[in-house]
């Protein structure tokens, strides 16, 4: 069912050489950018209009209004199953004390005498939050991305999620209840493309939505273009692709838990990749085995999790040691990253990319998902190497503060003419010179 790739026996290639021959999914958005084009033009000229039009056409409901009443929202936290409602707040109560922890404070470095930049964080204005609704329901993602926001210090938060027709065209109640325990009451139900055009665009009237700074949010390739095609009128997070799991492990890993926590990816979505890499031929063969007693057992077997661990996407990598493992998971850069080897935490610690690690047998992705505080919302297709999951600081922006006097700008005024001569920038040094009746120290 899963493929092998043998990387044993021959050094391996460097960099982008090593990526390549990793099992990685197909997702292009530029290819899907085009057909969002008039999705996203249609939000911009018809507004409202044009999201009844979309939920009709791709979620089969027809909309009298796209926000969402205030007492859905009420009458869904009252309509939850307690032990949900016991755990989503368990939930929303460890990424608080998690998020918390990532505020940031001003601070003012001393230059000169006289002279000080101070460095002030300022939350963006407004944020549109998006949670998915295709194949399975995420109040956690609505967890994930509220919860930072409010952190940081968002002051306007905006939530959309798909219709859904099962329940008369409002998101699905569990979203609903979410967004009522964080205390969000403006939600809409839009879904996809269009939801990021409401955002980036505005919609007039009555119950119309105000243009966001930022939208944040995983969602569907649709979503992802969604947000290429708006990338300068709004700040976003990231083009989120399929979901990805690396296990690195060795011989001393359970085999029911690295095929458990392969599973545990693939029931995502078809294109979900599991990847397993081991030096541990014995423990391959084991999970092998494994996998098929616990794909029979399981859900959503044919639409998605056979797929996905049939796909190119996943795969078992062969290395010759957990050294050769190591330089293989930095260079796939995974979403999420469990280090099932011996000596996990020393391991774990000298990995360079990775979305989020997770350490030991204890420390399973769903754990991330869920519960552990960490926040889910992480950069995959390889975008591990270079960006980070949604933090607070996704929704801060730095501000630097030039306080200089008189005496500090004269101080260094000549070294300002210089280097703006040097540019061939006359009229900054001349900016410098009309401070000091055009004469400048040292000059």
């Amino acid at each position: 069912m899963i493929s092998r790739i043998d990387l044993r026996g021959d050094t391996l290639p460097e960099g982008g050489d090593l990526r390549d021959l990793l099992p990685r999914a197909e997702f292009d958005v530029e290819a899907a950018l085009e057909k969002v084009r008039p999705l996203c033009e249609d939000v911009r000229h018809r507004g409202t209009a044009a999201l009844i039009d979309a939920a009709e056409k791709f979620d089969g409901v027809t909309l009298e209004r796209v926000r969402v009443p205030a007492k859905a929202l009420i009458d869904a936290l009252e309509a939850l199953d307690p032990a949900v409602r016991a755990a989503l707040e368990e939930s929303i109560r460890r990424a608080r004390l998690v998020h918390r922890a990532q505020r940031r404070s001003s601070h003012t470095t001393q230059v000169v005498p006289g002279g000080t930049v101070t460095e002030k964080w300022v939350p963006v204005g407004r944020v549109g939050l998006y949670a998915p609704g295709g194949r399975s329901v995420y109040p956690s993602s609505v967890i994930m991305n509220v919860v930072p926001a409010q952190e940081a210090g968002v002051e306007s938060i905006a939530l959309a999620s798909p219709a859904q027709r099962e329940f008369g065209g409002l998101p699905h109640p569990t979203i609903l209840a979410a967004c009522a325990l964080l205390g969000i009451d403006e939600v809409y139900a839009a879904g996809g493309a269009s939801a990021v055009a409401m955002f980036a665009y505005g919609t007039p009237g009555p119950d119309g939505c105000a243009p966001a700074n930022m939208v944040t949010g995983p969602g569907s390739i649709w979503v992802a273009a969604a947000k290429r095609y708006f990338t300068g009128r709004i700040g976003i997070d990231a083009e989120a692709g399929p979901t990805e799991i690396a296990v690195l492990a060795d011989a001393t890993a359970d085999p029911v838990h690295v095929a458990a926590d392969l599973i545990s990816q693939a029931e995502h979505d078809p294109l979900a990749a599991a990847v397993l890499v081991t030096d541990s031929a014995e423990l391959a063969d084991a999970v092998e085995k494994e996998l098929e007693p616990q794909i029979a057992a399981t859900k959503h077997i044919e639409d998605r999790v056979v797929p996905a661990l049939s796909g190119r996407q996943s795969a078992i990598v062969l290395v010759d040691s957990v050294e050769d493992g190591l330089r293989v998971v930095d260079a796939y850069g995974a979403e999420h990253l469990e280090i099932q080897t011996a000596d996990a935490a020393a391991v774990a610690a000298r990995v360079r990319n990775a979305g989020a690690i997770f350490v030991g047998p204890y420390a399973p992705v769903s754990l991330g998902d869920y519960c552990a505080g960490s926040n889910h919302v992480l950069p995959t297709g390889g975008c591990a190497c270079h960006s980070s999951g949604l933090s607070v600081q996704s929704f801060l922006r730095g501000i630097h503060i030039v306080d200089y006097s008189e005496e500090a700008l004269a101080e260094v005024a000549h070294h300002v003419v210089t280097l703006a001569e040097a540019e061939d920038l006359p009229a900054h040094g001349a900016a410098l010179k009309a401070r000091f009746a055009w004469k400048v120290p040292g000059k």
